[in-house]
């Protein structure tokens, strides 16, 4: 399995020590240990391997030491990203892991001149629903029975969106706007918490 993070793509000060890398074919042993450890409805190997061959933006969050503790899954479409699963391993949560993840979405989503990032979470999802509000997503709908649950039951989605606008510019990472740095990789180019968990 290749542990390597990409050199150069900078995470949150918390986070210093990780490294954000495009997922592989190769991750999915790990990733699919990570999915079933936190779910109860984990997606499958196949899922997984459907997105990369799609094409959509996945990265894994590799610690030198511990290897991948965490990964975040988007498909582009027209004008916005939809954010298809984010999962931070269940002995790593809470220490701001998920948080960096969604940030480094937010720059990819600048960097490609996306407008707006959608997704969709378990009704029951507070922990998740509060960490989406607090980086700006806003509750815009509900998708009634999305998602599955227990035999004879399934649970609403709440949808949500982040609109991209002009609070840090086109073209610019979160990470410079905070640190007042200029455009990012030369400007604009060119989406489930997936059990919202």
């Amino acid at each position: 399995m290749n542990e390597r993070a990409q050199p150069g793509v900078a995470l949150a000060p918390a986070t210093a020590t990780l490294g954000l890398r495009p997922m592989t074919l190769d991750d999915l042993e790990a990733v699919m240990a990570i999915e079933v450890q936190a779910y109860p409805w984990p997606w499958s190997r196949g899922n997984f391997a459907d997105t990369l061959a799609a094409g959509h933006w996945a990265q894994v969050m590799v610690d030198p030491d511990q290897g991948i503790l965490g990964y975040i899954v988007a498909m582009r479409g027209a004008g916005e990203l939809h954010l298809l699963n984010v999962t931070v391993i269940p002995a790593h949560q809470g220490r701001g892991l998920g948080r960096a993840l969604l940030e480094r979405l937010e720059d990819e989503a600048r960097i490609r001149g996306v407008a707006e990032i959608w997704l969709e979470v378990r009704a029951s999802n507070l922990r998740a629903r509060a960490l989406y509000a607090r980086l700006g997503y806003r509750e815009v709908g509900l998708r009634r029975q999305y998602y599955p649950g227990p035999p004879g039951r399934r649970e609403d989605a709440i949808l949500m969106s982040r609109p991209l606008t002009a609070d840090f510019g086109a073209g610019v990472s979160s990470t410079a706007a905070r640190e007042g740095v200029g455009r990012s990789r030369g400007g604009a180019s060119a989406a489930e918490v997936p059990h919202g968990d």
